[in-house]
């Protein structure tokens, strides 16, 4: 049985008690459903800053009543000390997705992102002290390796941040490792590159390129790919994440735990490559789409070249093993915004009639 299978197993056999801090996000819910299919009790916390009740609903609906009734909800935000410490405690472990994501956004807020990304990031490391949880897994990010060329990217070699979004990410690491060595804590990082999938926002100014273009086909809006289209990435499948952390959560392994990995697929991919894969996935459903051309138009400040994960350490000492590439990635992602499409449509029609 693969690490994942066997840390799974032993969840069912020994519910433990979680905290997902952005559970109403992209991420944060993901972890929410599969914890709670688990048989896991899990504490929420979000603001609805990013995140949406939809999301939560949804969420609902997949793990069914039982589940959902081991989940309890707590409207707050991590800029605000007692709400940090009100849901970490009795608490086994934290997931901490909570952040203001979005390089553009930190470019043109960095004081918002500062606020959420390092002073919440620091009360949160406090509560879970306080609250002497077992392990502090966190949202890290790709952005840390900034003007770095090198391909592919590994943990120990950084360059310098190209946005205050990166910035805040590095400072979240050297926190995490400082409140490590100081107080004891075990915290991991997990260095996200391009997570994509269900429950993805596709609108609003900062939305990630993946749902953008896929609400714009479904729209019947041409997408504006930025550059050449040969800007590269290491897209991820929210699976792949999930699965980083769980077993970042429960490894028995002292030396895996006060570290930092990459969680990513491990191959880039062009946005010109994503824009037909995208575009091919939702011509199966429909048709015309088949037919958009989508426009190019000026880089994005702020954004890397190319980038490609080396989840070689994540393999070794976590047992990280990626089970959607980013096709099988894509297509589930699709048939997910198809499935919510056609029922809000069947919804809107029955309201009509």
């Amino acid at each position: 049985m693969s690490e994942i299978g066997n840390i799974k197993a032993q969840l069912i056999e020994s519910p433990k008690s979680w905290l997902v801090t952005g559970v109403a996000g992209f991420i944060g819910s993901g972890l929410l459903e599969e914890l709670l299919k688990l048989g896991q009790t899990v504490i929420g916390l979000d603001n609805f800053s990013t995140g949406y009740l939809h999301n939560l609903e949804d969420v609902k609906e997949k793990a069914g009543a039982k589940a959902w009734s081991r989940f309890t909800f707590i409207e707050g935000d991590i800029r605000n000390p007692g709400d940090c410490h009100k849901v970490c405690a009795d608490v086994d472990y934290v997931l901490h997705q909570a952040a203001l994501g979005s390089v553009p956004r930190s470019i043109d807020d960095p004081i918002a992102t500062n606020q959420s990304n390092i002073d919440g990031f620091v009360n949160m490391l406090v509560a879970a002290r306080d609250a002497r949880v077992k392990r502090f897994v966190y949202a890290a990010s790709s952005s840390t390796y900034g003007d770095h060329p090198g391909l592919p990217k590994k943990e120990d070699v950084i360059g310098r941040p190209l946005s205050p979004y990166a910035v805040t990410k590095y400072v979240n690491e050297l926190y995490a490792d400082v409140f490590a060595r100081t107080y004891g804590m075990e915290c991991i990082g997990l260095r996200y590159f391009n997570v994509f999938g269900r429950r993805q926002d596709p609108k609003g100014a900062y939305a990630a390129v993946i749902p953008c273009w896929i609400g714009n086909l479904l729209d019947g809006i041409i997408p504006t790919i930025n550059g050449d289209g040969e800007t590269s990435r290491d897209f991820c499948y929210i699976d792949n994440v999930t699965q980083a952390n769980l077993l970042s959560a429960l490894t028995e392994k002292p030396e895996a735990s006060n570290q930092v990995y990459n969680v990513a697929f491990g191959e880039k991919t062009t946005l010109n490559e994503l824009y037909t894969m995208i575009r091919d996935s939702l011509a199966r459903h429909y048709p015309a789409i088949a037919k958009i051309e989508a426009v190019y138009g000026p880089y994005r400040a702020g954004d890397v070249r190319h980038s490609q994960a080396d989840i070689e350490k994540a393999r070794v000492l976590l047992g990280y093993r990626p089970t959607h590439d980013v096709k099988q990635g894509m297509e589930e992602t699709v048939v997910w915004y198809v499935d919510k499409l056609t029922k809000k449509t069947k919804k809107t029609r029955q309201m009509k009639s």
